[in-house]
């Protein structure tokens, strides 16, 4: 084959996958973001939507419905001789009704790990998380499932990752907090005052 031929399939070859390009991007569709909007900043998460599609898809429904906005981060769980470290606690106002609660998707199914940045749903027992909602200052790994552990050892539901304003979550967990709390594990970690949550929305 002449060099003529050589070049015009060339071309052809890459007009073919110029033509197919397109059809690899919608099979990834980019993952939805959330923005998080407070006096202190704007926190913007991105949610794993294929690794944890019920997670995801449960959040997502609170913010769609607007029951985050008017909420507030009412906790600031800091790591005990380690100020800069620990999660943040947010949720809707308490008139807002939960949806029902949902299945636990463990981090042995989804791949997703508390790192710095990440956003996870908080629960009592498994299958009864709704809508209260944690974000790590730090990496929290005693948070992920450890199914060689006793008891219950599912950890909590990752979703998703800050992907900006980090430094606002850093800014939260540095925040007064008040002597007292609704639960005695948890004294000294509720935030004085509260920090609310403005609106949360979904970024195009």
């Amino acid at each position: 084959m002449g060099v003529a031929g050589i070049a015009r399939r060339s071309l052809l070859g890459l007009a073919g996958w110029l033509i197919g390009a397109p059809a690899l991007a919608l099979a990834a569709p980019a993952k939805p973001k959330v923005a998080i909007r407070t006096k202190h900043g704007v926190i913007v998460v991105e949610l794993e939507t294929l690794k944890a599609p019920l997670t995801s898809a449960n959040f997502l429904r609170y913010v769609d419905a607007g029951k985050y906005d008017g909420g507030t981060f009412f906790r600031a769980a800091r790591t005990p001789g380690a100020p800069k470290e620990g999660t943040i606690v947010g949720g809707p106002a308490p008139k807002q009704r939960p949806f029902p609660p949902i299945a636990h998707e463990s981090t042995t199914q989804t791949g997703l790990r508390h790192v710095e940045g990440t956003i996870s749903l908080g629960r009592f027992a498994p299958g009864s998380a709704t809508d209260g909602f944690f974000i790590c200052a730090s990496a929290e790994p005693y948070l992920d499932a450890h199914p060689e552990a006793k008891g219950d050892n599912l950890g909590f539901a990752a979703f998703g990752q800050v992907v900006e304003g980090l430094p606002v979550v850093h800014t939260i967990l540095a925040l007064p907090t008040s002597t007292k709390a609704p639960f005695p594990d948890q004294k000294g970690q509720w935030l004085k005052p509260p920090v609310p949550i403005l609106s949360m929305k979904r970024l195009a």
